[in-house]
């Protein structure tokens, strides 16, 4: 099955062909360093590294590009609020240097641990900050721009099709030009640099022809995705809540500039992690949960990346720690389950594949995953493979290996943790009071292994240790 994607732009999901058949290029918004990442911004990222893994798996060469937000957003997104980086640095009395310093690497960091491949191309806002005057001024000799207040606007009442890929509605949903911004000749006209800002001084400021200043959120993202991938490419991700503002002005401004319609052939959200009913996860509000904190609590990383697999990345994932500790469970299981194999086939060299049963099964798993990338639906199939008995063991590790090209769970570098002596010494002696139906002494000997960190469990040939 050819590989489909639903396409936010036309709310539907399509087959995809991309631009140049030799390259794919992806765009994915990146954070805004001015605290730690928590577990629903990572949800997208997540989402973003299966669609990133389902395109190489289907043999495309990939270029992928990921922006770091280090200066110019705005708690609002629509240029309201406070500056995020402003508010982190006051809050931990350091520069908003330090703080973007400390941040991204904090990211970099989480990314890693859930085994998230790194885009070929990190971009920070205030590395491209030439790109940025450089766009705008384009955008000013094409007359979309216009000055107010000292700062530099993006006048959307130029474009017709202004707000299609949220489908707004502008006649119903224009508001008092006061309301939020008494310079705003439109409610949704957006600031592209700033010179005067609106709330309090900045520290980052550069020279520009409008005056020292820096410039608004949107812009980075328009002008680093054209230097890195050109004036048209393949696919643009980010959470749902970029569509209705910053992908949104995104457009706007880059078909306003290269004039190339549309300017990404695909767009791509992730929804939302929530915290019991309809609650969206926030750095601000109580349940800012982070990767480290899951770990504080005796999870791994990729036990959040496997309960991730278990919901559609398009509709929303409720989380419990309830939860989390089944996917804890499951994932435990299958890297269980694996070694198991790997025992079987390194013992018995001689162990046949059944290509046919294989291809019947790796089939399924591609159209699955080539549906929009239809994770559950894999994973349900990883776990019906394991019980084929159709399939040798060998069979099913090379599948689980196959599979996990889109899993990511890293199953082909677990290896054996090597039992103790002392650990065997108890397992061994608990076998001999087994054979000698000693029962008692045998519970004994289980609980004192069980203390030591272990399990012992009984197998036809004898007995098994692993750790608890």
């Amino acid at each position: 099955m050819a590989l489909q994607l639903f396409n936010t732009l036309s709310r539907k999901k399509e087959s995809f062909v991309s631009l140049d058949p030799k390259l794919i290029r992806l765009y994915t918004c990146g954070p805004t360093v001015y605290n730690f990442a928590h577990i629903g911004n990572l949800r997208t990222y997540i989402f973003e590294d299966f669609l990133k893994r389902t395109l190489l798996f289907n043999n495309f060469k990939v270029k992928h590009v990921m922006n770091i937000t280090d200066v110019g957003h705005l708690t609002s997104d629509s240029d309201t609020g406070e500056d995020k980086m402003l508010k982190g640095a006051q809050r931990e009395h350091k520069t908003v240097w330090e703080i973007a310093d400390f941040y991204t690497k904090a990211f970099q960091t989480d990314i890693h641990k859930l085994n998230i491949v790194n885009p070929n191309i990190w971009c920070k806002a205030t590395d491209h900050i030439k790109e940025q005057i450089n766009l705008i001024k384009t955008l000013e000799k094409k007359r979309f721009t216009y000055i107010s207040g000292g700062n530099v606007y993006f006048d959307t009442s130029k474009l017709s099709d202004y707000g299609k890929l949220a489908k707004l509605n502008l006649e119903t949903e224009e508001k008092s030009r006061v309301e939020k911004d008494e310079n705003k000749k439109n409610s949704h006209d957006f600031v592209l640099w700033f010179t005067k800002s609106k709330f309090q001084e900045q520290e980052m400021k550069w020279e520009s022809p409008w005056g020292m200043g820096y410039p608004g959120w949107h812009i980075e993202c328009s002008a680093m995705s054209s230097k890195y991938l050109g004036e048209q490419f393949d696919i643009h991700c980010g959470g749902i809540d970029h569509i209705n503002i910053h992908h949104t002005n995104e457009i706007a401004q880059s078909e306003a500039a290269f004039g190339k319609k549309p300017w990404v052939k695909y767009w791509v959200h992730g929804e939302f992690l929530v915290i019991g009913k309809d609650t969206k996860m926030s750095k601000s509000g109580d349940g800012f949960l982070t990767l480290s904190l899951l770990e504080e609590k005796g999870f791994d990383p990729l036990d959040y990346r496997y309960f991730c697999l278990g919901t559609h990345y398009r509709m929303p994932l409720t989380f419990t720690y309830e939860a989390l500790e089944g996917a804890k469970n499951a994932r435990k299981r299958l890297f269980e389950k694996f070694l198991e194999l790997k025992r079987l086939n390194d013992k018995d060299r001689k162990i046949t594949e059944n290509k046919k049963e294989q291809e019947k099964c790796f089939n399924q798993f591609t159209a699955q995953v080539n549906d929009d990338l239809n994770t559950p639906q894999a994973l349900a199939t990883m776990w019906d493979m394991l019980k084929d008995e159709k399939l040798s063991s060998k069979d099913k590790e090379v599948l689980l290996l196959i599979f996990d090209r889109i899993f990511g769970l890293n199953l082909g570098s677990i290896k054996e943790e090597k039992v103790p002596a002392e650990v065997m010494k108890l397992a061994q002696e608990r076998d001999e009071a087994r054979k000698n139906k000693d029962w008692k002494k045998s519970d004994e000997l289980r609980e004192k292994i069980a203390k030591l960190g272990f399990m012992v469990g009984d197998t036809k040939e004898g007995f098994e240790v692993k750790k608890a």
